[in-house]
């Protein structure tokens, strides 16, 4: 039987190589930057999972489309060994799966227009999830993707549950036909899958009797259920449904709450196993858990732990501080002194402040935290990662900036190191007239005031892959604009 002679090679989509690393098994066969790669082994590839799965053999046979050609090329690899390739997209058969639900909470439903295309695309896709810890809902698999889940161990897995009643379920996700989350992950278990869980909470939706049954009804999933993170709702202005956020009040007796299961689980499973993220602590005004609270649990994403961690590695750059300051004792004041903006959102500004006027204090330095009003998603939206570059430079245009302008790198989360809106930090260079720098420690700080950091955006260079800019003021923006 000739190899590969099922896959019908006129519709069917690989992966596009975009690169090869150097001395690796596909640069030794001659594969090339611009190749698709269609199968491996007889079994076609739909994404780099299945990459990884297949090209676990020793012995290796690929199908490759290089232009209007097809080559089978024969290869070697040793245990272990990767292939050594990297695709354009890590799912070949589309860019990503969508999701079937219609969540009042959804940000993309929330999002206000004449934003970045792809930031009205509605995800929900498992290969993601267990690719890089994305929140699935489970509500659009087929029996190929339980397949695959089952067969190539794709654990673990995280699961956006929010309650587990049925009904309850369906309402809030309106998706009238959400299968039984409770079903799925016990199908899950039986397979040995893991699963990370979280619940977004909403007052007088899915919080009070809903959470506690909700939170117990996973606990007996334990251990196929690893963790519960619960998540305070988030609602841009542009908001069209009657959710609200939470009271302060409200946020507290939740944290109360939430901590008060801790030491029940952490008495009998050994972990704390639900845990809040660190906007409950910063709108209460309460300190954030050490990290050992966290139980080792790789959370970062989902929002838990990350001010503990910027925290300790403060106290780590107070030393390195400390010590610099020993070995430059005849340079007083530090010679490459600057004054600093520092930029961030709303919800970390005072824990930046405090850090800066510490900061100040051990340097000399002049340091000023710049707090960044969302206009464009609305006041309730205080997040540093949701900032628009265009609220960055319309509020940084109105006041006295440092010598140098530090944004936080979370902002520009893209490949293409751009905002929510487009905006580069080279434009907002351009448009302050200020060198800027990307940050996510004190430690950055640090760097940016002596001169070490790596990259720094110099006002007046060409900004690549950003659009024009054109402000929209607030309020310009169409909030009725619905997306789907």
């Amino acid at each position: 039987m000739p190899l590969f002679q099922e896959i019908d090679l006129s519709t069917y989509t690989g992966g596009q190589i975009v690169a090869i690393e150097p001395g690796s098994v596909a640069a030794k066969i001659g594969l090339r930057a611009g190749d698709e790669l269609l199968a491996i082994n007889d079994s076609p590839v739909e994404d780099v999972i299945d990459v990884q799965f297949y090209a676990a053999e020793e012995a290796l046979t690929l199908l490759v489309r290089r232009d209007d050609e097809m080559l089978t090329l024969e290869a070697k690899r040793n245990y272990n060994q990767p292939l050594g390739l990297e695709f354009a997209h890590p799912t070949f058969d589309t860019d990503i799966r969508r999701c079937n639900n219609l969540c009042e909470f959804c940000f993309v439903l929330q999002m206000a227009p004449r934003f970045r295309r792809t930031l009205y695309i509605k995800d929900d896709d498992y290969r993601y999830s267990f690719l890089f810890g994305h929140y699935v809902t489970l509500t659009n698999m087929n029996e190929h993707d339980w397949w695959r889940i089952e067969n190539m161990h794709l654990s673990p897995l995280y699961v956006s549950v929010h309650v587990t009643d049925l009904e309850a379920r369906r309402k809030y996700l309106r998706n009238k036909t959400a299968p039984d989350i409770l079903e799925q992950i016990r199908w899950l278990g039986e397979r040995g899958i893991e699963v990370h869980t979280q619940i977004v909470v909403t007052p007088e939706v899915n919080d009070g009797a809903w959470l506690e049954r909700s939170i117990a009804d996973l606990a007996e999933l334990w251990p196929t259920v690893q963790s519960v993170s619960a998540v305070p709702v988030g609602l841009t202005k542009q908001h069209k449904y009657q959710m609200r956020t939470h009271t302060p009040e409200e946020a507290a007796a939740t944290l109360d709450y939430i901590e008060s299961l801790q030491q029940k689980y952490l008495a009998e499973f050994g972990v704390r196993f639900v845990y809040p993220t660190d906007e409950w602590y910063l709108v209460t005004n309460r300190l954030v858990p050490e990290l050992d609270a966290y139980d080792g649990q790789e959370l970062h994403e989902n929002g838990l732990g990350m001010v503990r961690s910027f925290l300790d590695e403060w106290e780590e750059v107070k030393e390195e501080i400390g010590d610099w300051r020993l070995a430059h004792a005849d340079q007083s004041p530090i010679s490459n002194l600057q004054s600093l903006t520092l930029v961030t959102g709303a919800l970390f500004a005072p824990t930046l402040r405090e850090t800066a006027v510490q900061f100040q204090t051990l340097t000399g330095a002049n340091v000023t935290v710049k707090e960044i009003k969302n206009e464009r998603l609305g006041g309730t939206i205080t997040v540093a990662g949701l900032l628009m570059g265009i609220d960055v430079l319309e509020q940084l245009k109105a006041t006295e900036l440092g010598d140098r302008v530090l944004l936080p790198r979370v902002m520009f989360d893209h490949p293409d190191r751009i905002a929510l809106d487009d905006i580069s930090p080279q434009d907002v260079a351009n448009q302050l007239g200020k060198p800027v720098i990307l940050a996510d420690t004190m430690g950055d700080v640090w760097d940016a005031l002596i001169g070490e950091s790596q990259v720094v955006y110099q006002p007046g260079k060409p900004a690549e892959g950003s659009i024009p800019l054109k402000l929209i003021p607030p309020d310009e923006l169409d909030n009725n604009q619905h997306f789907s």
